[in-house]
C-alpha cells in the first residue's frame, strides 16, 4: 500500500528571528490541508534540515504530527550521511508516529551503489516505517541507479523513491524495472512526465505557494483528465523556475514573505536572494495575482 497518492509538499520550515516561528507553522499547515494537499513531509530539503538542531527536527516533527492529527499522512526526513545516526533520527520520528520516512542519499563521504544497498538495509532494518529512498544527485553527489533501487525495494519497508535526479530516462528505466516501487516526482517541472510512466504523485517544493493547483495537476491526471494535468503542468512553469532562480528554497520563501505567509528567514549559510532574484520573483507572483 502506498505511502499516500497525489501532491505531497516538502514543507518549509518558518523562522522569525532566529527561532522556528510555530504560528507561522500552523498557518501554513492549515493551508495545506485547505487546499486538499495529500502527505505533508517535514525536515525534508525545503524544511532546512541541515541547519536545524537534533533536538529542533523532532520538535518540527512533533508539531506537525500533533498539528495534522492524522487527517493526511506525515513524513519526516531522516536522512545523512551517518548510518547509526540516521537509525537514531528514524527511531524517534516512528515513536513520534509519523506515517513514511524519507531518507535521502549519504552525501560527501559518498558510497558505492554496494554502499548503498548496506545503508538502507540497515536502517530498514532498524524501523517499521516505509521509507522512501531520496534520490537527489545534484546535491549529494550520488546517484541511486535502477538496478539498485530493485535491490533496495526487496526490503519490506523500502517502498518508493523520491526521484529529483532529473533524468526522465533514469525514471523510465526505474519505473520498467522495478514496478513495485512508488516514484514520487521530486521535480515540480517533471510532474506530469512522471505520473504518466506510473508515479504515484509529486513531493513538492512549489506546493508551499499554490497548494491548490498542485492537488488539482495530479488529481485531474489520475481522473484522466490529461488537457487540465498538461495545461497546470504548463502554466507552473514559470512560478517553478522563479522558485529555483537561487539555492531552495531562498526564493521560495521570499515568494512566501511577499505573500504573507511567513518570515523570508533562511539559516545561514543561506542568505537572502540577490536584487535581480527578487524582481523575477516578485514580477511572477504578480504575473499570478499572488500578491
Amino acid at each position: 500500500m502506498s505511502i499516500f497518492r497525489g501532491s505531497g509538499v516538502a514543507i518549509v520550515t518558518p523562522f522569525q528571528n532566529g527561532s522556528i516561528d510555530f504560528t507561522a507553522f500552523t498557518r501554513l499547515i492549515e493551508l495545506q490541508i485547505a487546499n486538499r494537499t495529500d502527505a505533508i513531509i517535514c525536515c525534508g530539503t525545503t524544511g532546512e534540515s541541515s541547519t536545524l538542531t537534533v533536538d529542533e527536527r523532532l520538535n518540527v516533527i512533533q508539531f506537525v504530527v500533533e498539528r495534522v492529527n492524522g487527517r493526511i499522512p506525515v513524513i519526516a526526513g531522516t536522512g545523512g550521511n551517518n548510518t547509526a545516526e540516521v537509525i537514531e533520527a528514524s527511531k524517534s520520528a516512528e515513536a513520534i508516529g509519523v506515517d513514511g520516512l524519507l531518507i535521502v542519499t549519504p552525501y560527501y563521504n559518498k558510497t558505492s551503489q554496494a554502499g548503498l544497498v548496506r545503508h538502507f538495509f540497515t536502517v530498514a532494518d532498524a524501523v517499521e516505517t516505509p521509507i522512501i529512498v531520496y534520490n537527489v544527485p545534484a546535491r549529494t553527489g550520488l546517484n541511486v541507479l535502477p538496478q539498485t533501487m530493485v535491490e533496495l525495494c526487496q526490503h519490506e519497508n523500502i517502498v518508493a523513491t523520491k526521484e529529483a535526479s532529473g533524468n526522465i530516462e533514469q525514471i523510465v528505466n526505474l519505473a520498467a524495472l522495478c514496478p513495485q516501487c512508488d516514484i514520487y516526482c521530486g521535480n515540480d517541472d517533471h510532474v506530469l512526465p512522471v505520473l504518466s510512466i506510473g508515479g504515484k504523485g509529486v513531493i513538492s517544493t512549489i506546493g508551499n505557494i499554490v497548494p491548490g493547483e498542485m492537488h488539482t495537476l495530479c488529481e485531474a491526471f489520475f481522473k484522466g483528465d490529461l488537457q487540465l494535468a498538461r495545461q497546470l503542468q504548463l502554466q507552473l512553469i514559470p512560478i517553478w523556475k522563479a522558485a529555483f532562480c537561487e539555492v531552495n528554497p531562498i526564493p521560495l520563501k521570499a515568494m512566501m514573505g511577499l505573500m504573507q505567509l511567513c518570515e523570508p528567514d533562511v539559516r545561514l549559510p543561506l542568505v537572502p536572494p540577490s536584487a535581480a532574484s527578487m524582481r523575477l520573483i516578485e514580477e511572477t507572483l504578480k504575473g499570478y495575482e499572488l500578491i
